[in-house]
């Protein structure tokens, strides 16, 4: 269970957050899987954003941001769920990722 007022996190290209924001909602899950393959996007709480960036974006060329997300400002379903082979649970987006729930933009250095 998320505490009150805990923000979550999103890695993103530069590219795809630009797009989001003219039209509205971000539907990127992770890298190179949309909302639509995936089902939900993959978020993480504060502490895990480091290994996700080392994981699954360690190689990416493309700049990046880390979206803060305040979770009050969803109207689609957060879970908490344990993905295969973690062992610990990480928030997932049941849908498309308003622009407005993103609270701040922080730019990862390369």
């Amino acid at each position: 269970m998320l505490e009150p007022d805990e923000h979550i996190f999103h890695v993103a290209t530069r590219e795809d957050w630009q797009a989001a924001q003219r039209s509205g909602a971000y539907r990127t899950s992770t890298r190179g899987r949309s909302l639509d393959d995936e089902g939900f996007i993959h978020a993480s709480r504060r502490g895990q954003v480091d290994a996700v960036r080392r994981n699954f974006y360690g190689d990416e060329s493309e700049p990046l941001v880390l979206l803060e997300i305040d979770p009050a400002r969803l109207d689609v379903d957060l879970r908490l769920e344990v993905p295969a082979g973690a062992d610990e649970a990480y928030p997932h987006i049941y849908g498309p990722l308003p622009v407005t729930a993103v609270v701040a933009v922080h730019e990862l250095p390369d």
